[in-house]
């Protein structure tokens, strides 16, 4: 098997010819590589990588195509289309059309989806007529590989451990996620977990890197792509892409608490959903507001284990986990002092930065932010709301103005200006009536212009403050800053003339007057103005 091909998101504002072109390139290269050391498939090894056969890899690998035999005729691949087509909510066409490429490369779980379409009908049918029937022997060729499916946990108090950690979240925020997601399913369900520190658990939850001892089908494939996998019961194992960018309370990446209950459904037997809001679809979903679980998800819990002992099913909000994730940051946060350790976002998480008209850095995460003066003295975490009431948290760009003394602040497909009375009037706008993207990459405001230039993919906006509207001729690709990379998450127009450009704990100087970049290296460690100067931090790479 081969790992799925992953393009991230944010380079669907390409035209789709365009954009396919670059997706079936990498798809090529990538599955050529990963080919040449999987072991059991000779035939793939001779032929040219194409969609077509990116596509029969990515279907092999979830389940949709016998592995057995590699050469599949038209009849299994259309049908194999059909079935995950009708998974993902597509037109049901059999074909590989853009739509259904696109679906592939979204990130996802990377155990395998089983069920299909008349399983699922068995499935419903037996929830509200009585009795289950088994599958055609369709579905049984399919469940036979994996043995585990369909069993359960043949009692009702289960223990679970956190192995490791991942490195740029703080542990108490992750073990609160942890600890809620087994609650999600305690809610719905008779079962009870109880968290142990040593010894043996039932569920063991781990975060790795690349190949680790599961077997070339389920080594991970770094950012995207698939973020996690579980085990059946009675194996009662998670593991988690160490690579991927983990958030927490909206911040940039893919929230763990989502991915974690997800995996945990797992864990105690429950399959892949076709429901479009199931926590347990495969597809990677957002923390919204409403409740997390669908009827699907606790159906399918309650089948294996009965409902609460109490009878009361109790539903949890996702806003409620965000309040909570909130507190504890306001709280926790809150208790770092200048001068002690770190500010946490030293280790290169953070949601957006920018710097006033004094050359002071300000440094924004979740509901908290941070004052950097330029000789690098940092204040103590500050929420959020006492400076920009009415700002969301976990903004994703902030730009301060030079021109009009203003901040601008991006989140979604949203624009709050902000001057020091508050927020301006008609104030939040859409970004489409400024004629900006939706969710930005980053946001800055450049001198040389003296416009407001907006990151997004790979191209970049810029939008004329005077007016409001976007500049002509705009936008254009980010080729034209030369030497700077894509991704990056924060920019400042720093008064020595320079624009620095931010990712991770990496910065890159962009001289407008050579129009290119001059410079690079670790922030933390070499600017001054950054407050972490002098300190070393071990940290994944998160964006």
């Amino acid at each position: 098997m081969t790992t799925c091909v992953v393009v991230v998101g944010k380079m669907n504002i390409l035209p789709e010819k365009t954009l396919w072109t670059f997706v079936l390139q990498l798809s090529c290269v990538l599955l050529t590589l990963k080919a040449t050391v999987t072991v059991g498939s000779p035939v793939l090894l001779n032929l040219p990588s194409t969609p077509e056969t990116s596509a029969e890899t990515f279907l092999e690998k979830y389940g949709y195509l016998e592995e057995e035999s590699h050469q599949h005729n038209d009849t299994e691949v259309n049908t194999a289309l059909r079935e995950f087509q009708w998974l993902t909510h597509l037109p049901v066409t059999g074909r590989l059309d853009s739509d259904t490429r696109h679906q592939m490369a979204e990130p996802r779980c990377g155990v395998r989806d089983y069920r299909g379409q008349q399983a699922w009908a068995q499935k419903v049918n037996g929830i509200f007529h009585g009795g289950l029937t088994k599958p055609n022997s369709g579905q049984r060729l399919r469940r036979k590989r994996h043995s585990q499916l369909g069993e359960r946990w043949h009692k009702r108090h289960l223990t679970y451990q956190v192995v490791n950690w991942p490195g740029h979240l703080p542990r108490g925020q992750v073990a609160l996620a942890v600890r809620t997601a087994f609650q999600l399913w305690s809610n719905v369900s008779a079962l009870a977990f109880r968290e142990v520190t040593q010894g043996s658990a039932d569920i063991r939850l781990a975060f790795y890197e690349g190949d680790h001892n599961d077997g070339m089908g389920n080594a991970f494939d770094g950012p995207g792509g698939a973020l996690a996998h579980a085990f059946f019961p009675c194996r009662g194992e998670a593991h988690f892409d160490m690579a991927e960018r983990w958030t927490l309370n909206g911040y940039k990446g893919h929230n763990l608490f989502m991915v974690i209950a997800h995996e945990v459904g797992h864990t105690l037997g429950l399959e892949h959903s076709p429901v479009r809001h199931a926590l347990m679809s495969p597809y990677y979903k957002k923390l919204g507001k409403a409740t997390v679980l669908s009827w699907d998800d606790i159906t399918a819990v309650q089948q294996l284990y009965g409902k609460p002992e109490s009878g009361q099913v109790i539903q949890l909000p996702g806003q409620v986990f965000s309040s909570a994730l909130r507190d504890w940051e306001l709280s926790e946060g809150g208790t770092w002092k200048p001068d002690s350790t770190p500010p946490p976002y030293c280790r290169g998480f953070f949601d957006a930065l920018t710097m006033d008209q004094d050359g002071t850095s300000l440094v924004f995460r979740g509901g908290l932010f941070w004052t950097v003066s330029p000789g690098g003295k940092t204040s103590s975490p500050l929420p959020l709301q006492n400076r920009w009431p009415g700002l969301p948290l976990a903004i994703e760009a902030a730009a301060y103005s030079q021109m009009d003394n203003k901040f601008y602040f991006f989140k979604g497909r949203r624009v709050w200006r902000y001057s020091s009375s508050g927020v301006d009037p008609g104030f939040p706008l859409r970004s489409s009536e400024l004629g900006l993207p939706g969710h930005p990459d980053q946001a800055f405001y450049y001198p040389r212009l003296g416009h407001l230039v907006v990151f997004k993919g790979q191209l970049y906006f810029v939008l004329n403050l005077g007016t409001l509207r976007p500049e002509p001729y705009y936008p254009r690709s980010l080729d034209d800053w030369r030497g700077v990379p894509r991704g990056t998450n924060g920019a400042v127009s720093h008064p020595d003339g320079q624009v620095y450009f931010f990712k991770e704990r990496h910065y890159w100087r962009f001289d407008p007057e050579k129009v290119q970049v001059t410079g690079e290296g670790m922030w933390d460690t070499e600017l001054e103005w950054a407050g972490c100067l002098g300190t070393h931090h071990r940290g994944n790479n998160i964006l």
